[in-house]
C-alpha cells in the first residue's frame, strides 16, 4: 500500500512531491537581521533532509519586529542578499523537487528579548534593549517590558512591512510564503483576548480582533504574485481560560481561506508563560483535524511529532494535509531517509551518498530501494 505521507499535495499553487515540511525554527543567529555562515549549513543540511516543504525560520518585517538581536530579518537590501546566499546554496544541495517557504513575521510585545541559551527573558539595561509594540500597553509578563498600544501610523507601518518582507521573498524565490499569527507574537496578540484591550476597530469582540491580521492578509495577497502560495500559521488554543479556543482557530482558518490563503498551520501557547499545555506526542494534530474538518482550507498539523509511523497516520486518517517536523529534524537531518524507508516509499538520494545503500553496506539505517542501488560503487 502507498504511503500517504509520500504522497503528493497540491497546496494552491505549489505542488509538493510529499506532505513533510520542515517546520519554521528560529536559530537566533542572524547578525542585524542578516543570515549567516551558520544559515547557511543548516538550511542546506535541512534541503536534504528529504522534506516536500523547507520552511525558514521567522523573519522579521522590521527591525523592531525582531525577537531578538539574532533574529532574522527581510526589511533591507543586506538581508536579502545575505538570505539570497543562503537560499541559493540550499537549493543547489536539494532533494529533486524541494520547495523552498518562508515564515514572515512581528515579535511584538514578545520582541527586545534574550536568546533561549543566554535565559529567554526581555533584555536588560546594558544588553541594548528595545521599545516593543502591541495592541495594547500589557507586557508579555512580570518583567517584561511594557510595550506601547500602536498607533495608526503604527498599523499602517507594519502593514507595509509585511507586504515589503513578503515582496522581498518572492523576489529571492520562496515558492511559499507564511504569516506568523500564533506563539504570543504581534498577530496572535491582535487575535487573542488576553493581550488585546482595544476599544477602536481592532480591538473588542473577536470579529474586531482579527481584524488586523486579516488586514495583512488582504495586503501580502494582493500584492503577491499568483505563484506563490500563502498561509499563516495560527493558534488553536491558547490554553488558558478567557483566551482564544478552538471554535477561534475555526472562525480565523475560515476568514483566511475566504481571502485566498492556501493553507493554514494549526499551532497552539506563547501567548501566557504559565499555560498548563498538556505537552505530549501529536498534543496538537486534535486542533489541526477540527480546523480541517470544519473549513476545508490545507492544513498542516505540528508538535512533538517525530516518528514516521505517527506522521503517517496523521496523513492517512485525514487528520491533516501535512506533518511539520521541527525537533526530530535537528536530531536527524536526514529524517525523511529513514521515513522513506520505515514506509516502504521511494525517495531520490544525492548520488554521492550512495555508499549508504545496504548492497554496499549490509544493515545500513539508510536505504535505497534495491533497483535504484548500484551494483558496485568504487572505495
Amino acid at each position: 500500500m502507498a504511503s500517504a505521507l509520500f504522497s503528493p499535495f497540491q497546496m494552491g499553487p505549489v505542488r509538493l512531491e510529499n506532505r513533510i515540511v520542515v517546520a519554521p525554527m528560529c536559530q537566533y543567529s542572524a547578525h542585524d537581521g542578516c543570515a549567516g555562515d551558520w544559515h547557511l549549513q543548516h538550511l542546506m543540511s535541512l534541503a536534504m533532509s528529504g522534506a516536500g516543504l523547507v520552511i525558514v525560520e521567522a523573519t522579521a518585517v522590521e527591525r523592531p519586529g525582531r525577537i531578538t538581536h539574532g533574529c532574522l530579518g527581510l526589511y533591507g537590501d543586506d538581508n536579502e542578499r545575505a538570505l539570497g546566499r543562503v537560499l541559493a546554496a540550499a537549493r543547489g544541495v536539494a532533494l529533486p523537487g524541494t520547495r523552498f517557504g518562508i515564515q514572515i513575521a512581528h515579535a511584538g510585545r514578545k520582541a527586545s528579548s534574550q536568546r533561549p541559551w543566554e535565559g529567554g527573558r526581555a533584555l536588560g539595561e546594558g544588553e541594548d534593549p528595545w521599545a516593543t509594540i502591541a495592541p495594547s500597553p500589557l507586557p508579555h509578563d512580570t518583567g517584561w517590558h511594557t510595550p506601547q498600544a500602536m498607533t495608526h501610523a503604527d498599523l499602517d507601518r507594519v502593514r507595509e512591512g509585511f507586504v515589503a518582507a513578503s515582496l522581498r521573498a518572492a523576489r529571492l524565490g520562496f515558492e511559499v510564503i507564511e504569516l506568523h499569527m500564533a506563539h504570543g507574537y504581534l498577530l496572535h496578540a491582535f487575535h487573542s483576548p488576553l493581550a488585546n484591550q482595544r476599544d477602536d476597530a481592532w480591538g473588542g469582540d473577536a470579529a474586531r480582533r482579527m481584524a488586523y491580521p486579516l488586514s495583512i492578509a488582504d495586503a501580502v495577497r494582493a500584492a503577491l504574485p499568483a505563484h506563490v502560495a500563502l498561509g499563516a500559521r495560527i493558534t488553536g488554543t491558547d490554553w488558558v481560560e478567557g483566551g482564544l479556543t478552538p471554535e477561534d482557530a475555526v472562525a480565523l482558518a475560515g476568514a483566511l481561506k475566504a481571502r485566498g490563503l492556501d493553507f493554514v498551520c494549526v499551532t497552539s501557547g506563547g501567548i501566557a508563560l504559565r499555560a498548563p499545555i498538556p505537552l505530549g506526542p501529536g498534543y496538537q494534530v486534535p486542533l489541526a483535524a477540527r480546523v480541517r474538518r470544519e473549513t476545508g482550507i490545507a492544513t498542516r498539523a505540528v508538535g512533538l511529532i517525530a516518528d514516521p509511523h505517527q506522521a503517517e497516520a496523521v496523513v492517512a486518517s485525514g487528520d491533516a494535509d501535512l506533518v511539520a517536523i521541527g525537533r526530530g529534524l535537528l536530531d536527524n537531518p536526514r529524517w525523511g531517509w529513514h521515513a522513506a524507508q520505515a514506509l516502504g516509499a521511494a525517495l531520490a538520494l544525492p548520488p554521492p551518498y550512495a555508499r549508504a545503500a545496504p548492497a554496499v553496506w549490509p544493515g545500513a539505517a539508510i536505504a535505497r530501494p534495491p533497483e535504484e542501488a548500484p551494483a558496485r560503487l568504487s572505495a
